[in-house]
């Protein structure tokens, strides 16, 4: 007789062999970020071990919102087998952040770069013209 003690179909010794809580799993959560600015640029990192250029999208939107996504898919395969999957993983990341953008951002101008494990979106600031003061002389009559 085969004593089940979970609500599993599996007998004990399949559920011992199949329980996930040995196997280590993924924990998600939001990439970290940082923001800096100089006196010329706004830079913003956005940490991204593993990804590659092709896994982001970078835009800016009618409200001078930066909007950052990321989606990255991957499956890990072992070889074919010749049965059925009693256990297969796949996984899945996506994440999106916005930021509202200073007014005195160069929407133009943005560039963005993934190096060594991190986008870098690059914000360049509206060079400012100097107005010459204009003093206009008013005779006293």
């Amino acid at each position: 007789m085969i004593r089940r003690t979970s609500d599993s179909w599996l007998p004990d010794i399949f559920n011992d062999f199949f329980d996930n809580s040995w196997m280590e799993r993924p924990t998600y959560t939001a990439p970290a970020i940082n923001v800096m600015e100089t006196e010329k640029e706004y830079e913003v990192e956005l940490a991204a071990p593993g990804l590659d250029k092709e896994d982001f999208k970078v835009h800016v939107d009618e409200d001078n919102a930066l909007h950052i996504e990321m989606e990255k898919k991957s499956e890990n395969r072992e070889g074919k087998k010749h049965g059925r999957y009693l256990r297969r993983e796949f996984s899945y990341e996506k994440f999106q952040q916005t930021l509202l953008l200073p007014d005195d951002v160069d929407a133009e101008k943005i560039e963005a770069k993934v190096e060594k494990g991190v986008l870098h979106v690059n914000l360049p600031k509206k060079e400012k013209i100097q107005k010459a003061e204009s003093v206009k002389q008013i005779a006293i009559q």
